[in-house]
């Protein structure tokens, strides 16, 4: 998975679970053994106990881990439920367990103190990012290219068009220079969009530049079929190449080759 997909509130969720992991190899119990005295079921950590280890401690690291495969699987589902709401309720069980855990305890040790921590935090950044703008923010920016990179989309070697770095050459005579990057429905010149045509075999060139561009957050990318599932998930800090215009949409070609309709275009950067 590409690593600039992660959002702030993905950065949280990791981080949580780091912690609580940490935390299943602490005490348990806060009990101080007198000397000459066998204490060692108080010295017990999460990994003594199956009930405390799966009920608490792996529940939530397993919602971390689902959480953020859903983020690079987008639309998977388990009977009927995508993979991140089960995520999410996993460290909802997670903390809820835990809660109830260390007020029984009474003498609560490091392990759950800790692990108390871990799974607010956890649940709280699982049930919090999607309605956090702040925490929907890339975890990393954006890098701009230095240098043209060959789209998968009916290049030549060493041509590009709206690509970040690199110089428009689509549809143009040698010599000839084109500016990327125009507004979708911009008429191009005719001098310039003849040699488009002849490409296409004889049919009339369109109005539309493809074009490169980059989304501000995680947004899904719907089947051209209408389909209300996402086929995919464009992720801040990738480029995709633009190759029509649907309506208010834009219909988007991944790295991969997949194509589908980006229904909400506000907000995207253009290369």
């Amino acid at each position: 998975m590409n690593i600039r997909s992660l959002t702030r509130g993905d950065g949280v969720v990791i981080g949580a679970a780091v912690v609580l992991f940490i935390a299943s190899f602490l005490d348990l119990s806060g009990y101080e053994c007198p000397s000459g005295v066998d204490c060692s079921g108080y010295s017990a950590n999460a990994w003594d106990s199956l009930s405390v280890l799966m009920g608490i401690y792996l529940a939530g690291i397993i919602g971390a881990a689902l959480l953020i495969v859903s983020r690079a699987m987008p639309g998977r589902k388990v009977v009927g439920f995508e993979l991140g709401q089960f995520g999410a309720a996993f460290t909802v069980y997670s903390l809820w367990t835990m809660f109830w855990t260390i007020i029984d305890a009474g003498d609560a040790g490091a392990g759950l103190i800790l692990g108390l921590l871990a799974t607010l935090a956890l649940a709280g950044g699982a049930v919090a990012t999607p309605l956090v703008p702040a925490l929907k923010a890339p975890l990393m920016g954006a890098p701009r290219p230095a240098q043209a990179v060959q789209p998968a989309y009916g290049s030549q070697p060493g041509q590009g068009y709206g690509y970040p770095g690199a110089q428009q050459q689509f549809g143009t005579q040698p010599g000839q220079q084109q500016p990327y990057g125009a507004q979708p429905g911009q008429q191009q010149p005719e001098h310039q969009a003849a040699p488009q045509a002849s490409q296409g075999g004889g049919a009339p060139a369109g109005d539309f530049t493809p074009f490169w561009f980059a989304v501000p957050v995680a947004r899904p990318l719907y089947g051209e079929d209408g389909a209300p599932n996402p086929i995919a998930e464009l992720a801040p800090g990738t480029w995709y190449l633009a190759v029509e215009q649907r309506g208010p949409g834009l219909v988007a070609q991944t790295q991969d080759g997949r194509r589908g309709v980006l229904q909400d275009t506000t907000g995207i950067q253009r290369g």
